[in-house]
């Protein structure tokens, strides 16, 4: 029997931001409302079923308009897992939650996105990421 098998490549076209901060995600969620002029609304929580090893159930908020999306996630999961790691991406365990921006989201450069991260006083810690250089990636495609 002849099998095919189907390889895509995906272009992961967003900016990618972990942030170190230890409130909970809608305070969170208020205070990029506030700084950032944004309508960040809660999602229903992503969960992702793996068979036989667990389940992985991630909180989500979400700002959209016609030409950009910024995603707040957090990066651990919500519920009770059985999984080794139960991270969103696991490349960057240490962060508490990640922030996606697609689109053009023109009001700031990278540099004066992070500066106004850092304003924000329920931030610890920010840091860009490149999304090609994680091997986990494939987590937030959706």
């Amino acid at each position: 029997m002849k099998t095919l098998r189907l390889d895509l490549d995906y272009e992961y076209d967003f900016e990618l931001y972990g942030i170190v901060s230890s409130s909970k995600e809608y305070t969170l969620a208020w205070a990029m409302n506030q700084y950032f002029n944004l309508r960040l609304i809660k999602q229903k929580d992503l969960c992702f079923d793996f068979i036989s090893k667990g389940r992985l159930v991630i909180s989500n908020y979400l700002h959209r308009t016609e030409h950009y999306s910024i995603r707040l996630f957090r990066n651990k999961s919500v519920d009770l897992s059985t999984l080794k790691k139960p991270f969103l991406v696991p490349d960057i365990k240490e962060y508490d939650y990640v922030v996606q921006i697609s689109g053009a989201f023109d009001r700031f450069c990278p540099q004066e996105l992070l500066r106004k991260f850092n304003m924000v006083p329920l931030v610890q810690y920010v840091k860009q990421f490149d999304p090609n250089a994680l091997q986990f990636k494939d987590n937030l495609i959706f």
